[in-house]
Formats: C-alpha cells, structure tokens, sequence
C-alpha cells in the first residue's frame, strides 16, 4: 500500500475511534423478574425496553449537545420484595441515569424507597398498587391505571352489567394482589353485591382445591381472585374438576394475559374470565397494532402484557433527559413531570404525585381461548 494511502487509512480509523470514545453512555436500569414463575412476565417487559434501546441508538442521539449512547443494565428481581431492593440499591451504585420498573407492586414499592434516597427515577408501566404513589415521592412515576381503576371497573361490570348477586374473593397476598382484592370487595359491596366467602393463598400455590372447596359451599355467582396467572391457571382447572363451571373469575392486569390459556390448558372455565387491564387495547392504543408487528417479529410468541408500557417508559425517560439538555436525575426529572409524550400505550402527562393523568381501562373476556376487549 503506498506510503500516502497507508497514512489516510490509519487517520481515518483513528477518527472513527475518536468519534465512538466521543460518545457517552446512559445507563437506563430496568428490573422485573426473569426468573421463576412470573418469568413471562418479566422477559416481556425487559424486551420492550430493549427495543427502545434500540431504536434511540439508531437515531444517533444527542443530549445537551452531546452525542449519546443508550445502554440497558437489566436485573431480575424474581418478584421477590427483598431481591427487588438489592437490585434497586445495585443500580443506585452503578449511577444509572433512570430505572424501567418494577413488574410487582410488592417489589415496586420497597423499591421506589431506594431510588429516592439515591435520587434516581424510575417509571412503572406494571405495578398497580395505589399505595405506590402515597409516599410523595418526586422519583416516582406510573404509566399505567392503578387498582383503584381497575377493581372499581371490574366490580361495575359485575354488579351493573352482568347482575351479579354474590361473589367469593381470594388474594395471594401480596401488596398487588391484596390491594386489587381490596378495591373489587368494597366497590362491589358498594353496588349490592354480597361477599359470600374470603379466602387467601399465595403467589407459588398450585393446590386451590380446599379453598375452592370451602368457596363452593357458599354457591357465589363469582370468584374475584387478586394475584397473577400462574396461580389463576390451575384454579381455573380445578374450578372445572370441582364442576364449578357455571361461576363467573374476575382478575386484574396479574391474570389478564395471553399465558393463561396455555396454563388453563383447555378448562372451559377459561370462558368465564373477565379481567382488566390498565391502559387501552392494543388495536386502540395510538401505535400499538404498529408497534406489535415490530415486536412479534423481534420476540416471537414472547409478548404479554406491559412491553408497550416500558418501551414507552424508556422513551419517555430520554425524551425528558433531551429536553431537560442532561441525564443527570436532579436536572431532568422536572422536565420528566412536565412530560406530554406522545408514546405508543397512550398520550402520557402526570398529576404532581407521578400518577397518570386520565387513565385508560379495558376489560377483556377468552373467546375460544383468545384474549378479546369488551369495550
């Protein structure tokens, strides 16, 4: 190679290095868990924030003047309230710009006292607890309706819509599926209903024959179960075995899921599901059928529930570091409150407390094994 030609080569790949090194990273942390039980879950979610990932790297961004790149740190908190602190305080020291998460309110919640301490925020598109936002704190942001919506929605179509008279209620006891059950029994009490029996378990139960025992003695219209789907599928099996095919389940975001008819495996009592989810149906969503398309090709049969919501919640965390001109979390979290984004899941803009302003609620039903909207 000539002398000249040689020099070029090497000034040229010295300036593609000097303008890689130029680049900052931003660290953006999401947690949920990947692994146990509630895996599909967490898988899900931390797709749809590697995909914003994704994307942001492939617009070349800039922050303040600054050209950037966008790195996920992921960590698994199983959904367990103690490995989800540790996660949180792990991604406090590594001084991430931001938090996607957490999945379960009982891991979400402990934890938003952690990214507090260290000023860090963080967005949940997943955990419904009302109790979440009830600390004040100014890291705290929710993209998603809380329980209150969604027991009080699924409580009115059961008293006003279907005429239900009695209902049976069970929690896993957790903070998700306490608050939920919580919500349900008091709205539906509220509009008539009867509470005929409370029973309680746990979210790694499979074995809900003596409950469900114990419920059908009472002979409810329905069964409200506050928990998530790898315990609603073998009730809903059980329920069948026990002949209980006639009484109406009712969930929240935790059971309403594409997984829970594989885990129903083929028990009509699938049929008899009505849950609801916060947030609007894909088809309704402002680019959700869009948004799917890319994500099924890039995660085949994966998708769950909330992977819009943390893509959105990604993209909202940079659009306000953008904005804001840093990623530094004392400089861009007033620009984070002040947001009005237009995301995939919906127009997001928030109340003072973090909460979102003007929620969606779908409920949905299984018809021939397919999650379809009522509304």
């Amino acid at each position: 190679m000539h002398l000249n030609l040689k020099l070029t080569v090497v000034a040229a790949i010295a300036t593609v290095a000097a303008a890689a090194s130029a680049q900052e990273v931003v660290r953006i942390g999401h947690v949920a868990p990947i692994s146990g039980a509630q895996a599909h879950f967490g898988k899900d979610n931390e797709n749809g924030a590697r995909m914003a990932i994704e994307e942001l790297n492939s617009q070349g961004p800039t922050i303040g003047g600054k050209k950037v790149r966008f790195e996920l740190v992921a960590e698994d908190d199983a959904a367990d309230p103690k490995q989800g602190t540790a996660a949180a305080q792990k991604l406090c020291d590594a001084r991430v710009a931001g938090v996607v998460g957490h999945l379960n309110s009982g891991t979400t919640i402990p934890a938003s006292k952690v990214y507090n301490d260290c000023g860090i925020p963080h967005v949940t598109g997943a955990a419904t607890n009302p109790s979440l936002t009830k600390p004040g704190y100014k890291t705290t942001f929710r993209i998603i309706a809380n329980d209150n919506a969604l027991g009080a929605g699924l409580a009115s179509y059961a008293a006003d819509t279907l005429k239900l008279k009695s209902v049976a209620i069970v929690d896993d006891r957790t903070a998700y599926g306490q608050g939920v059950a919580n919500v349900f029994k008091k709205v539906a009490a509220e509009k008539g209903m009867k509470v005929v029996d409370e029973q309680f378990t746990t979210d790694k139960a499979t074995d809900f024959m003596a409950i469900l025992t114990a419920i059908k003695a009472k002979n409810p219209d329905a069964i409200f179960f506050g928990g998530m789907d790898p315990q609603a599928g073998p009730m809903l099996r059980q329920m069948e075995q026990l002949g209980m095919s006639n009484v109406k389940y009712f969930g929240g975001d935790g059971v309403c899921t594409t997984e829970i008819a594989k885990l129903a495996a083929g028990a009509k009592t699938l049929s008899n599901v009505v849950c609801a989810e916060g947030g609007s149906s894909l088809a309704k969503m402002p680019g959700g059928v869009a948004w799917k398309a890319k994500y099924d090709a890039k995660y085949p049969n994966q998708y769950q529930i909330y992977s819009p919501y943390t893509y959105d919640a990604t993209m909202l965390l940079a659009d306000a570091m953008k904005r804001a001109g840093s990623w530094d979390p004392k400089v861009y979290i007033p620009e984070l409150l002040k947001s009005n984004y237009k995301g995939v899941t919906a127009n997001i803009a928030f109340e003072p407390n973090g909460e979102m302003k003007n929620p969606a609620i779908t409920l949905y039903n299984y018809v021939d094994g397919k999650k379809t909207p009522l509304n």
